[in-house]
């Protein structure tokens, strides 16, 4: 027999004698969507006909069977994987998970066309899109380097590619009724410390100038730009630092990115949120998981995850505006159980921050009782979130957390095993 009410109606009586409406608390999960990252169902590999191997920093480890081979088996993963994630979400492509290669077409010149079965299966899902332009796997990211290249030729082509991609996320919102987030990333950095260290940042900078002079409105588009501490073969210098990036958007009006494995593991990426929207008032997160370096391994509920959740929590009540996209891609494991994985611990962090007794945790700051803060906060650790969690899990028509895997696995022996 399922206890999962009546162990709900216990935990709601709990939270509600802490001043915790866990209604409530469920009403703001369902109005938090995440950015469900599509690049961790084919290994960041893209459709493109050209097969181009993996390049720019992009390392995706193990050879588990099943990875999506087309964007109609991509978009066959993400059904499955968005039926077990409660909630309404969005997906997020990069620029060369194209529906169909057409002869002669490179990345500088796709548009709508190569991604209009996307947009037809977003719009019978009634989600929102969002994209990034792929700087990397291709043969002209060249020396590791894509925007900010001393050869103007390679920038134009790339300048093309974001320019293209902006404008095939402008077809995303106009169609799709949300602005689509475009998110600028580019691997360039060297393996050795550079002789020259500005040009290259100059010349970044003019090819991103240059890619947004062309006016988007944000109802269509929301523009963001990502950082990097190092990568392979860029551990001595990135020319798109997070110094670089966030003064950029700041100057340039567009959203920075954080992206949690992109900085040094002793870093508090939960501590920069409210730093840069109280400056800013928005942000893009790109939620991984590195383990001593930029890894992008599935999310768990650990520490730094709930240390996020809890800051996004406080920020969005404060009116500011945070985007959450996942973006970590394991083929070791089971893709589509990496999806949900990652995407429910996701939820579980923003339901726990969204169910600690803040106010009473902050009224003991107030009187300056830092013990009673303390003591407080670590008791809202143990307090019932599991319940609630089930009970979210339940009303949403999603298995609770030992039931998802029977669905996994039964599509794993019936579709992506079949593949070869």
């Amino acid at each position: 027999m399922d206890h999962t009410e009546e162990i709900y109606r216990s935990a709601r009586e709990i939270y509600a004698g802490y001043g915790v409406d866990t209604e409530e608390a469920l009403r703001k999960l369902d109005a938090i969507p995440l950015s469900v990252h599509a690049w961790q169902g084919d290994d960041v590999k893209g459709f493109e006909a050209a097969g181009h191997a993996l390049t720019g920093g992009c390392q995706v480890t193990g050879n588990y069977p099943g990875y999506a081979r087309n964007a109609e088996e991509l978009r066959g993963d993400l059904d499955v994987a968005l039926a077990l994630i409660p909630g309404k979400h969005r997906v997020c492509l990069q620029g060369h998970q194209i529906d169909r290669a057409l002869p002669g077409i490179d990345r500088d010149a796709f548009t709508i066309r190569q991604f209009s079965c996307w947009l037809d299966w977003a719009r019978q899902k009634g989600i929102g899109m969002d994209i990034a332009p792929a700087f990397y796997s291709h043969p002209l990211l060249d020396h590791g380097l894509s925007l900010s290249h001393p050869d103007a030729g390679i920038r134009r082509f790339w300048i093309d590619h974001a320019k293209a991609i902006r404008r095939i996320a402008a077809e995303f919102g106009r169609a799709l009724g949300t602005p689509a987030v475009c998110n600028e990333w580019a691997p360039d950095g060297f393996k050795d410390i550079p002789a020259d260290r500005l040009a290259p940042r100059e010349r970044l900078r003019e090819s991103l100038d240059e890619i947004f002079a062309e006016t988007i409105d944000e109802s269509l588009v929301l523009d963001a730009v990502e950082s990097k501490l190092f990568g392979i073969g860029a551990e001595s210098y990135t020319v798109g630092s997070h110094d670089f990036y966030l003064s950029y958007a700041a100057k340039s009006g567009k959203l920075i990115c954080l992206d949690s494995g992109h900085f040094h593991p002793t870093e508090s990426i939960g501590d920069k949120l409210s730093a840069i929207t109280a400056m800013q008032g928005r942000i893009l997160l790109h939620v991984s998981r590195g383990v001593r370096w930029d890894s992008d391994h599935v999310l768990v509920l650990n520490d730094e995850l709930l240390s996020i959740a809890r800051e996004t929590v406080r920020c969005l009540a404060a009116g500011a505006q945070i985007h959450i996209g996942l973006d970590y891609f394991d083929a070791s494991i089971n893709r589509i159980a990496a999806w949900v994985v990652g995407a429910r611990n996701m939820q579980k962090a923003l339901l726990c921050g969204l169910l600690e007794p803040f106010e009473r945790i902050r009224a003991c700051e107030t009187d300056w009782d830092f013990s009673g803060r303390l003591a407080l906060g670590e008791e809202a650790r143990t307090l019932p979130w599991g319940a609630v969690w089930n009970y979210y899990c339940l009303t949403r028509g999603v298995p609770p957390d030992a039931g998802f895997m029977n669905d996994i696995r039964s599509y794993e022996q019936e579709v992506t095993l079949l593949r070869g």
